[in-house]
């Protein structure tokens, strides 16, 4: 009896030490989640991230009342901060609903209540990050089946919202046309103070960025090329980007 005691308390020593080796090597291997998880794109409102990591109580709440699904949940992977709110937007951008109900939501401050329209929202800014492929400026028609992934990811969800349906319907009538689907899909109000097609000395066009740029994701997302040609910096102001570079 006494030697069955034993091997269950070395058992459970030994299991304890062993799932504790797995968590403090997952934080070696998982290391670069973590300084990811510092400049990840936050909901609508977002206060410094430092601040923000310190007042969100992760109940998540932006995410229930978000009408597009854009907003997750960090997990494991994505270091500290798990159970914050972000958007991934390669599979989903923010599209800046006139109420910014997540910010309404937001109970704790971690989402700033001054952000009441979209014109308020400052998620980071967007960037022509790979121009080679951007379809505009080689004069390269959409191609058929693009939508595939944004239907995929809207049919992934269990509540679709009408507005949603509608972005789709507005999404499919740009198929096998010029590309212009970063600056006619920008969700804010006014679009050209954000994003507008302009000539380019290659023949084609290509996408000009303004300071009315939200960062908000949405122009990534649906960008037809494998890696979005067009991404967003999060936290990063169009004066820090683009003034300072000059």
């Amino acid at each position: 009896m006494e030697k069955v005691k034993t091997d269950k308390r070395e058992f459970i020593k030994y299991s304890t030490l062993g799932v504790l080796g797995l968590v403090l090597g997952g934080g070696m291997v998982f290391s670069p989640y973590v300084l990811r998880a510092e400049n990840r794109l936050r909901p609508p409102g977002a206060v410094d991230e430092k601040k923000f990591l310190a007042l969100c109580i992760k109940c998540g709440q932006c995410l229930q009342v978000c009408p597009y699904h854009s907003i997750k949940l960090a997990d494991f992977l994505s270091g500290h901060g798990v159970g914050t709110p972000y958007i991934d937007a390669d599979e989903r951008g923010c599209y800046a609903c006139s109420a910014v109900p997540c910010v309404l939501a937001c109970p704790s401050g971690a989402l700033d209540h001054h952000t009441e329209k979209p014109e308020d929202i400052k998620m980071g800014i967007a960037v022509l990050e790979f121009p080679d492929t951007c379809l505009a400026m080689t004069n390269t028609p959409i191609p058929k089946g693009y939508n595939k992934q944004m239907h995929k990811f809207t049919n992934s969800v269990v509540n679709i919202h009408e507005l949603e349906v509608e972005l789709l319907e507005k999404f499919d009538s740009f198929e096998d046309k010029e590309c212009t689907l970063c600056a006619d899909m920008c969700p804010i109000p006014n679009p050209m103070s954000a994003i507008a097609m302009v000539s380019d000395s290659g023949g084609g066009n290509r996408p000009e960025i303004y300071d009315g740029c939200i960062g908000c994701g949405a122009c990534q997302e649906v960008c037809p090329t494998t890696i979005a040609s067009i991404v967003v910096k999060p936290r990063v102001t169009y004066e820090e980007y683009y003034l300072n570079k000059k």
